[in-house]
């Protein structure tokens, strides 16, 4: 197994996925995208085995000099926007194609977070990041495969909308370093007032506390862990095609979080999932006819 850790590196791994020279950043067909907005994040029309896609991704080399907190793959107000922008211009100009034309959306995925800044607050963080989740959501309802590949860091709310949302999810192996979680054991201990301790003990075997992407593999968040850098182009062409087919044939609950759901279950990781969801359907039939 080849272990080239690739936190920091989402550029490099745009081109260890593509088609040698296909990447064109800043432009999805005839709309191009201002090189100074949203330094942090790297969007663009490229190729994989000939076909078209667009990717978005991290760049943790980036800094955004408007907002101090946008650094080192940071998710800040004007890369959540511009990523958003991406998605839907991409939406609009396949609009016309049939399922199986439609380009497929590539994310490649190493953040830490989202930009905490007080003025980003002010601005509106939640707003930016909001949209991108929800193109992300309409891309994938409207037959676009999205692919996310998680090569260093996915974290919280960064993650909810750069990945999440996402018809399957590969991650490069625990060997790599990479995590997944919604926040680091400190912030939990903050807010929960656990001890660190304990919550180190629960992160070794418990999926919910635990950073590993095995962990999120067992909950049926990670399709497929990638061992091999070598191996993450042909693993993100093969998936393109499965997701495809599974929306050809109609079966949407396949894939994005429904499909995840269904994994967890089967790997023995969210066992409960079904019984909640089946007892809110049942409350809420009780007293649909109230408010429809």
């Amino acid at each position: 197994m080849t272990v080239e850790v690739m936190i920091g590196r989402g550029r490099d791994a745009i081109d260890m996925v593509v088609d040698p020279g296909s990447f064109h950043e800043n432009s999805v067909g005839d709309v191009a995208f201002p090189e100074d907005l949203g330094p942090g994040a790297v969007v663009g029309e490229a190729a994989i085995d000939g076909r078209d896609v667009v990717v978005i991704a991290n760049d943790a080399q980036a800094f955004n000099d408007k907002f101090p907190v946008v650094y080192f793959g940071v998710i800040g107000l004007e890369e959540a926007y511009k990523m958003a922008k991406v998605v839907y211009t991409t939406i609009k100009q396949d609009a016309d194609k049939p399922v199986g034309e439609k380009r497929p959306l590539v994310l490649i995925v190493d953040t830490p977070g989202n930009g905490p800044g007080k003025i980003e607050e002010i601005f509106g963080m939640n707003k930016a990041t909001g949209s991108y989740q929800l193109a992300l959501a309409e891309a994938r309802k409207s037959g676009h495969p999205v692919i996310a590949l998680v090569i260093g860091r996915a974290i919280s709310g960064a993650f909810l909308c750069h990945g999440l949302q996402a018809d399957h999810i590969l991650s490069l192996s625990p060997e790599f370093g990479t995590m997944i979680h919604v926040m680091p054991i400190t912030s939990i201990s903050r807010i929960t007032k656990m001890d660190i301790e304990r919550l180190e003990e629960l992160s070794k075997e418990n999926p919910v506390f635990a950073a590993g992407p095995q962990f999120f593999y067992h909950l049926g968040g990670v399709d497929e862990l990638v061992e091999n850098v070598e191996d993450m182009r042909p693993a993100v062409a093969r998936h393109i095609a499965e997701v495809e087919a599974a929306k050809l044939a109609g079966d949407g609950d396949a894939t994005g979080p429904m499909g995840h759901g269904t994994l967890g279950e089967e790997r023995g990781g969210r066992m409960m999932r079904r019984r909640v969801i089946d007892r809110m359907e049942e409350e809420f039939a009780s007293v649909a006819g109230q408010y429809l």
